[in-house]
């Protein structure tokens, strides 16, 4: 078989019923949305048979500060643009801070104007964005209060709580980790998140926010987490996966990431539901 005939038929295989392209829009230090997210959707591909490509497309961001934040974003569009060239189904924005800090309610504005610069390169996409998925997530879930744990310093920690609770759901308690190297975030030990969510005051909370953050590491830890407190346990990546599915018109069939991308998470909420 020559080259050109192993290219096309890679080609033709990828655009074959049963796989999806997933368009990923990361900061350029992002080094976890990458290997968190390809790894959730290989569980989802061993479950179910249906295969999942990610395609990325990045915009400069080295520290987790407002001004750098909002810089990224202003990148959105052309981002979007670029990631659409490969005719992907779905579009996640996944920077989670860089949308909360436009203020509440911002992911709404975001992901239309993602979904805009695809409609307008001549290739339409499904769009999320972490911020969205999180918020998004919470609300599908019922859920009421809810504690946190994320790598930011701690004006950044307190913007996405306001963030959160700007979408009706209080935030009883957080832990910030005073991280702003966003390379740093990435090198944090996901091993320690379960000391972290043992610590917060968690009476009164319907769910654990593990990772308020798409660059801070979690996967490893959510199922551990949620097995020991008996709360659902979502991370930023959890909820855009869950997000995508749901555009997609999949089930969630992810083991060992936590109830939400197994489907067993309703066993977990019905409190969520019916407490006063």
């Amino acid at each position: 078989m020559t080259l050109s005939n192993l290219t096309t038929d890679a080609t033709m295989n990828a655009s074959q019923p049963g796989s999806s392209r997933i368009g990923l829009i990361v900061p350029s230090s992002n080094t976890t949305m990458e290997t968190e997210l390809p790894e959730l959707f290989r569980r989802q591909t061993a479950a179910t048979g249906h295969t999942y490509t990610f395609h990325s497309a990045r915009a400069a961001l080295k520290n987790v500060t407002t001004e750098e934040l909002l810089a990224m974003a202003a990148k959105a569009a052309d981002c979007a643009t670029a990631v659409s060239d490969a005719d992907v189904d779905v579009i996640a924005y996944a920077c989670l801070v860089a949308v909360m800090a436009q203020g509440p309610g911002a992911h709404e504005p975001a992901e239309n104007v993602i979904r805009q610069a695809a409609l307008d390169n001549g290739h339409p996409a499904e769009v999320t964005s972490s911020a969205g998925a999180l918020v998004r997530t919470l609300q599908q879930l019922g859920a009421r209060r809810v504690v946190m744990v994320a790598p930011y310093m701690e004006p950044l920690t307190q913007m996405v709580s306001d963030y959160i609770e700007g979408a009706g759901i209080e935030v009883i308690d957080t832990v910030s980790l005073g991280v702003n190297d966003n390379l740093a975030v990435g090198c944090l030990d996901p091993l320690n998140l379960p000391g972290f969510a043992r610590n917060l005051k968690h009476e009164g909370a319907d769910v654990i926010v593990l990772s308020a953050c798409v660059q801070m590491p979690s996967l490893p830890a959510v199922q551990a987490v949620e097995d020991e407190l008996g709360l659902p346990v979502i991370t930023a990546a959890t909820a855009t996966t869950w997000e995508i599915l749901q555009l997609l018109g999949h089930t969630p069939a992810i083991p060992n990431a936590g109830g939400l991308l197994a489907g067993t998470v309703a066993s977990l909420v019905p409190r969520i539901r019916t407490d006063a």
